[in-house]
Parts: C-alpha cells; structure tokens; sequence
C-alpha cells in the first residue's frame, strides 16, 4: 500500500484509492460539486483541489481525480489551496447564482463576493446528470454538446430521446436545480444569509485552515495566544 502524508498524517493508502478518498477516511474535509460516490471521478468543477508536493515544488491538482501515490504529501487546506477553491466558486456563482448549492458553499467557504459579472445561466457543466444517466440510468440519453462558451447538455440533435425514461435522477442529483430561498430572481449574486458566524482567525499565521485544536474557525486558540505575546 502507498504511503502517503496528508496535512501532516501519515496514511497507507489502499490500492487505487484517491487523494480525496483518503482525506475523507481520516475525517478531513474537502469541497466537492461534480463528485459523487456512485459515479466515475471527472475533476470538472475542480473544487476539489489539494496541494501536492513540498518547498517550492507544489502544484494544485483536483483530488478526486489524483491517485494516492507512494511518498505523496499533500495539503488540503494551505492558503494557496483556500484561495484557489474560493476563485472557483466565484466563477460557478457568477455562472448560475441561483443555485442553492453554490450559495451554501459560498457561506462555508466564506466567500464574500463575487467579482465577475454574472451570466445567470441554469447549468454549470458539472456532469453529474450525464454521468448519472449513462452510469447509473444506463440510458445515455443525454450528453455534452459543442464546446467552448457553446457548451451545452442537451439530447441528441435536440430532440425528444427514447432513451429517456422520465426517471427525473438528472433533476434530483443536480445542484442548481433548486432554487435559493430567496426565489428565483434574488437582488444579489451572493446571498450570505446563511453564513456562518464563526470568522477565519488561523490561515494568516499557520496556512492552513487545519490544526490539531480542529478546522480553522473553529476555536481560534493560536491566533488569541499570538495577540496575547504582542
């Protein structure tokens, strides 16, 4: 089994298993949107993203896609890591700010704007409803059609599929086809009305959101105890 270190935890891995397989067994948590247990890994939404390597050697990769290699160090929530998933989510909101799922993950993350213009769009190409159709439904009724900002989901040809079973799994497992509570033509592109009151307090001193007191935000213990030296 390969040995790998993540967030400073030494793990090894069972064959085959991902980096985002193994942060989740030791209880360390990761963002996803176009990840699902019942379907193929696709990295598309790249929420996800982790840290790999160490000194200045890094790179950021989607960790549901990237093996847990021998000798593999990983940081899942350094600042780098933080600032990249929160540029991502950005662009998802502005893509389709109506998502109920996007806004809660905002909230979380504690995302406070969103600096591009907004599209509001109904689809943001994550892939689910395709990979469930065709993984789950075994329908293939659906797919990816052009490319590009021509990118759409559609039928084949646009028409009426006999593949379809009008079983709605696209629609349960999507997550922008709920509506924000606020309806479906909200005032703003980020709602925060679920935000969580607890404010980052460890990133800027230790880089990283983990710790052994708990995630970052949470207790708040090092940056007191570093204000208290000042």
């Amino acid at each position: 089994m390969p040995k790998v270190k993540i967030d400073g935890l030494e793990f090894d891995a069972p064959e085959k298993w991902s980096v985002l397989e193994v942060a989740r067994f030791l209880g360390l948590e990761i963002p996803t949107l176009c990840y699902n247990e019942g379907l193929s890994a696709w990295g598309g939404c790249r929420l996800c993203l982790v840290e790999i390597g160490t000194g200045d050697r890094t790179k950021l990769v989607t960790s549901c896609t990237y093996p847990a290699e021998e000798g593999l160090v990983v940081k899942t929530s350094s600042k780098r890591v933080v600032n990249a998933r929160k540029m991502v989510l950005e662009l998802l909101i502005a893509q389709c700010p109506t998502s109920r799922t996007l806004q809660d993950l905002a909230a979380k993350m504690g995302l406070k704007q969103v600096r591009f213009k907004p599209k509001w769009e109904k689809c943001i190409y994550c892939g689910l409803c395709v990979r469930m159709c065709e993984e789950q439904m075994m329908a293939k009724a659906i797919g990816f059609t052009n490319r590009g900002n021509k990118l759409k989901i559609n039928t084949p040809f646009n028409k009426t599929s006999d593949e379809c079973r009008r079983c709605g799994a696209c629609m349960y497992i999507c997550p922008v086809c709920t509506v924000r509570c606020e309806g479906a033509n909200p005032k703003d592109v980020l709602c925060g009305r679920c935000e969580n009151s607890l404010q980052p307090t460890c990133i800027d001193i230790n880089d990283s959101y983990n710790c052994w007191m708990g995630l970052k935000g949470e207790c708040g213990t090092c940056a007191k105890e570093k204000l208290t030296v000042k």
